[in-house]
C-alpha cells in the first residue's frame, strides 16, 4: 500500500497482484463499520474489529452478517478484538464522533507506525485529535455516503443502493488503498484538497441533520414542508464552507436532497428517536464555530442547535 508505511456465508476471495491481502483493522464495527469490514473481508483481507468484549465475543462467533441491496445477503468472517497491538496496514475509523476519545485508547500507536488510519467520521474536527495521537503522516481523513445500520451486534442492514468513500491527500500515495476499496465493491474518489473533502460533507449533512432532527420528519417531508429553512440552512453551511477554503456548491447540495428517497432519516435523527447520544456539537457545533472564527453570521443554524440542545437536555 502506498501509504506510510455454505449458504449466505462466504469465504475469502481469490487475490491479485493487484490488489494482494491486506491487514485491516476497523475501530467501531457498526452500521458503516460492520459494513466495510464486511466486505473487505470478502475481498479476501484479513478484518481485525475492534470493540466491547461482548460485541467482540458475537462478531468472534458469528461473523457480520450482512444484507444489502447492493452487496447482497452474506456473512463474512472476521476477526474481533478489545484492543489492537499488532501491526495493520490499515485502520478504518467508524465509531461516533461521541465516542472517538475512549476508543482510540484501543489503538496502540504503534500498530499503525507503519500504515494508515482513516477516520471516516462526521464533522471536521476529528482529523486535529487522531493526528495527535498517531502522527500527521498515518492519518488520511475521509467521507463516507451510505445508509447503513447495525440492527444487533454482528448484523448490518445496509439501506442504500451505493457505498462511496472520497479520501483526503496526494492521488499517487493513496492509490494503492483507493484500488484497495474499489476492489472491495466501494466507489472509491481520491481528492486532494482535505477542505473541500470534508466540508462538502459537512455542508450537505448538517442541514439534512440539523432540520429532520429538530422537526422529527424524513427529509422527503423536510424538503416540501421546510423548503425554505433547507434552502437557508444549505447557504449558510455552503458560505462557512467556501470562507474554510472549500469548493462548496448549495445548489448541487438542494439537488442531492431532492434526489434522496423520501423516508430517509439522518442518522442524528434515528439516534434522537432512540433515545441516544446526538452527534450534536460534532456536526451543528463544529459548523458554528467554524462560522465564529470566519465571521460569517449563521443565525438560523444557531437558533437549530440551540433548539436541539435545549431538547436533548429536557430529554435527559
Amino acid at each position: 500500500m502506498s501509504v506510510p508505511s455454505e449458504k449466505n456465508r462466504t469465504t475469502p476471495a481469490e487475490q491479485t497482484d493487484a490488489v494482494p491481502r491486506r491487514t485491516v483493522a476497523v475501530l467501531g464495527p457498526g452500521g458503516v463499520g460492520g459494513l466495510l469490514a464486511a466486505v473487505l473481508s470478502r475481498a479476501g483481507h484479513r478484518v481485525i474489529c475492534l470493540a466491547g468484549e461482548p460485541t467482540a465475543r458475537v462478531l468472534r462467533r458469528d461473523g457480520i452478517h450482512v444484507r444489502s441491496p447492493q452487496f447482497g445477503e452474506f456473512t463474512a468472517r472476521v476477526e474481533a478484538r478489545t484492543e489492537l497491538h499488532e501491526p495493520v496496514d490499515l485502520c478504518l475509523v467508524t465509531v461516533k464522533q461521541t465516542a472517538l476519545t475512549a476508543a482510540v485508547e484501543r489503538i496502540a500507536p504503534e500498530a499503525v507506525a507503519d500504515g494508515v488510519v482513516v477516520p471516516l467520521l462526521n464533522g471536521v474536527e476529528h482529523a486535529a485529535e487522531l493526528r495527535r495521537r498517531f502522527g500527521e503522516e498515518r492519518v488520511v481523513p475521509g467521507v463516507v455516503r451510505v445508509e447503513s445500520t447495525r440492527v444487533a451486534p454482528g448484523a448490518v442492514e445496509h439501506g442504500s443502493p451505493f457505498t462511496e468513500i472520497d479520501l483526503a491527500g496526494p492521488p499517487e500515495r493513496l492509490a494503492d488503498l483507493a484500488g484497495m476499496l474499489r476492489a472491495a465493491g466501494v466507489r472509491t474518489r481520491v481528492i486532494e484538497d482535505e477542505p473541500t473533502v470534508l466540508w462538502g460533507k459537512l455542508a450537505f449533512l448538517a442541514p439534512f441533520a440539523l432540520l429532520t432532527t429538530r422537526h422529527g420528519l424524513p427529509i422527503g417531508r423536510v424538503r416540501t414542508e421546510h423548503r425554505a429553512e433547507l434552502t437557508a440552512l444549505v447557504a449558510e453551511a455552503a458560505a462557512v464552507g467556501r470562507f474554510c477554503g472549500a469548493a462548496v456548491d448549495p445548489d448541487r447540495t438542494l439537488a442531492l436532497y431532492d434526489a434522496f428517497p423520501a423516508e430517509a432519516k439522518s442518522s442524528m435523527q434515528r439516534d434522537a428517536e432512540a433515545g441516544r447520544a446526538l452527534e450534536l456539537d460534532a456536526i451543528g457545533g463544529a459548523l458554528l464555530r467554524a462560522a465564529d472564527r470566519q465571521g460569517v453570521p449563521v443565525p438560523l443554524a444557531a437558533r437549530l442547535v440551540a433548539e436541539l440542545t435545549a431538547g436533548a437536555a429536557t430529554r435527559s
